[in-house]
């Protein structure tokens, strides 16, 4: 057994079998979706079971879980966690936001900054971005493997490439095996969309700061970046580590989405509140009686 769980039966998992294809996957709702109105009562009854599966999750002490969050500029990432975590309790929440590697990073291995991040049990850990932009930015931008000193390189890319997605897997299945659920969200924005939330930032004064003359360099590798993520998510979504692919071109949409296959994902898992020996019922009791007698 290589996972506490069964993937969630959504219709935007990616297949295990190598079969996704990035162009074919929608990135609209499909015609007869429920519209926003209905998302968010949705989202907000998703809210408040998740709430209450995060607090046996966190008394139980047993299962982590880890919730991964790829996608491009202006998808919806960080309005995403913040909707679908709004009802969490913190002190069982964890951040971890992976922009480019530091010093120290480079000093180690490619999964080093991601591994030490992981949430203890009891806990869920949210990566906004992770180690996949080692085979996203990087496979798009070879030219910085330069800066990783890498000890080893193979003389073929694609063998590197190849190496990294191995090394993805038996982490993520080494995760899983010892209690870490791992559910992987890429938000499929299209282009058009993105065009238009970027002219949004642009045009409103308090939302300029999220826009970046960088992102505008990624935009034209869109092709590029579309091909590393279709190569990544064959690669790499396993029953144990499951990718979904979810249309990003409604926030509603995506976010009702997104609470609703965390919350499938956690009713699955056997949680519940510690139950305590008949020794420690008697113990309690007595305890009471005290607590009355004063």
């Amino acid at each position: 057994m290589t996972s506490p769980h069964a993937p969630s039966p959504s219709p935007y998992l990616v297949p295990f079998d190598g079969s996704f294809r990035v162009a074919a996957a929608p990135t609209s709702p499909p015609d007869d979706a429920p519209g926003k109105k209905d998302n968010k009562e949705a989202l907000d009854e998703a809210i408040e079971r998740l709430a209450k599966l995060q607090a046996k999750l966190y008394a139980q002490d047993k299962y982590a879980v880890l919730l991964v969050f790829q996608a491009m500029d202006a998808a919806g990432k960080d309005g995403t966690i913040k909707a679908v975590m709004t009802g969490v309790n913190p002190a069982g929440c964890q951040v971890a936001s992976f922009k480019a590697p530091t010093h120290e990073d480079l000093d180690h291995d490619f999964l080093w900054r991601c591994w030490r991040q992981l949430p203890e049990r009891g806990r869920i850990g949210i990566f906004n971005r992770s180690h996949y932009e080692e085979v996203l930015v990087v496979k798009v931008n070879p030219q910085f493997l330069d800066g990783q000193r890498l000890p080893y390189r193979p003389a073929s890319l694609d063998a590197l490439w190849q190496e990294r997605y191995e090394s993805i897997r038996a982490a993520e299945q080494h995760w899983a095996r010892n209690g870490t659920v791992v559910l992987k969200f890429f938000l499929h924005v299209s282009k058009d969309e993105q065009k238009q939330r970027f002219l949004e930032r642009i045009d409103d004064a308090e939302a300029n700061w999220k826009f970046s003359a960088d992102d505008l360099k990624v935009r034209r590798d869109w092709d590029k970046y579309m091909g590393a993520y279709q190569d990544a998510l064959n690669a790499t979504s396993r029953p144990w580590a499951p990718w979904y692919a979810i249309p990003a071109d409604s926030k509603s949409f995506m976010r009702r989405a997104v609470a609703e296959i965390i919350v499938d994902t956690l009713e699955r898992l056997d949680l519940r509140y510690p139950e305590l020996s008949d020794a420690e019922r008697a113990e309690l009791a007595r305890i009471r009686a005290t607590v009355e007698a004063g």
